[in-house]
């Protein structure tokens, strides 16, 4: 029988996988957009298209680069809580 600590435990494990997983990716993107607004502020440039590119590349760069730890994570996840399925339908 499930019990709620199961549902707990679920629950807190893939909302600290979603953290996980999307760190990188969101710090990459924040520290992109800190430097060329602090170069905006320096320089007068008040374009607000100027961010986009060098976000996109940043972040595809970050996903080339963690994105085998990142499915291996994420796989090792699935088959964990997919091993432990038939505890939860009794």
């Amino acid at each position: 029988m499930i019990t709620i600590e199961d549902i707990n435990l679920i629950v807190s494990s893939a909302l600290y996988m979603v953290i996980k997983m999307s760190l990188p990716i969101l710090l990459t993107s924040m520290i992109i957009g800190l430097v060329i607004s602090i170069f905006q502020t320096v320089t007068s440039i008040q374009e607000q298209t100027l961010t986009f590119v060098p976000k996109v590349l940043g972040v595809f760069l970050v996903i080339m680069l963690i994105g085998n730890w990142m499915l291996t994570e994420l796989s090792g996840f699935i088959v964990q809580l997919w091993s432990s399925f038939s505890q939860y339908v009794r």
